[in-house]
């Protein structure tokens, strides 16, 4: 068994400054790299905030220009980053929820968040997922938030050979428990390790849990943030052993 290293980044939004998050998007996936980070991933729509009556302002194509510099450290890094945001294809007024895929080689792929939560219909459409990610010999599904509320889901991801869950959320206090139990039982279930990557602070209204965390494939939480801030909830896989460490405030100069 390979060694691995993946991290959670929680990460508290500037809600509505696609550039500014952009900016420090980038501080975060630089104090990543420094620790051997290969696989990097943030909350839902992180480069907007959970703002989803901006989202249409907001949203953009994948090939826009503004994340070329995220794209370049992904690809100059190697560290394949998972980033948030709205999405449109060009030519299209369709908005989705999007999880944007840098890999490590330059190339670049989209996940689009299948099952939305109760009147997130208003503004989104819901997406049609997307491939695994391959970290070397490590094969990633991603979701989105709701995404993992649907058994079937992950279900999914382990018959098509994903060793990993990762799924980029907004969880709130009052759901983290019955949440964290509910992605918990994928890993014993599926013997897949999950990661779950929460904001750090408030968004859309909401007062997000953080705790970002992740669980072995036997269902062990193997490391998690104590609670909200920014930080980055990093997983290490050495001769077969998870071990995890919490970095604390990646994102401050």
């Amino acid at each position: 068994m390979t060694n691995l290293v993946i991290c959670a980044a929680q990460y508290c939004s500037v809600a509505g400054d696609i550039n500014v998050n952009i900016d420090r998007h980038l501080h975060t996936m630089r104090r990543a790299v420094e620790h051997g980070v290969q696989f990097l991933l943030f909350p839902e729509l992180s480069l907007t905030g959970y703002e989803p009556f901006l989202a249409r302002e907001l949203a953009q194509t994948p090939d826009a220009e503004c994340l070329q510099p995220l794209r370049e450290l992904a690809s100059q890094s190697g560290m394949t980053t998972v980033v948030g945001l709205p999405l449109r294809q060009p030519g299209s007024e369709i908005i989705l929820i999007g999880a944007l895929v840098m890999a490590a080689n330059g190339s670049q792929s989209v996940y689009t968040k299948q099952h939305l939560h109760s009147g997130e219909e208003a503004v989104f459409s819901g997406g049609e997922g997307g491939a695994l990610v391959d970290i070397g010999a490590e094969r990633i599904a991603l979701s989105v938030c709701a995404d993992f509320t649907h058994a079937s889901h992950a279900q999914a991801a382990a018959q098509v050979g994903a060793s990993l869950y990762a799924s980029s959320v907004l969880i709130s206090e009052e759901g983290y428990a019955r949440d964290a139990e509910l992605l918990q039982s994928y890993a014993c279930a599926h013997s897949m390790g999950v990661l779950m990557a929460n904001h750090g602070g408030p968004s859309g209204g909401w007062a997000c849990a953080g705790r970002s965390a992740f669980w072995s494939p036997r269902g062990e939480r193997v490391v998690s943030a104590t609670g909200t801030g920014d930080c980055l909830v990093i997983a290490r896989r050495h001769e077969g052993v998870w071990e995890g460490e919490v970095v604390e405030r990646p994102t401050l100069s």
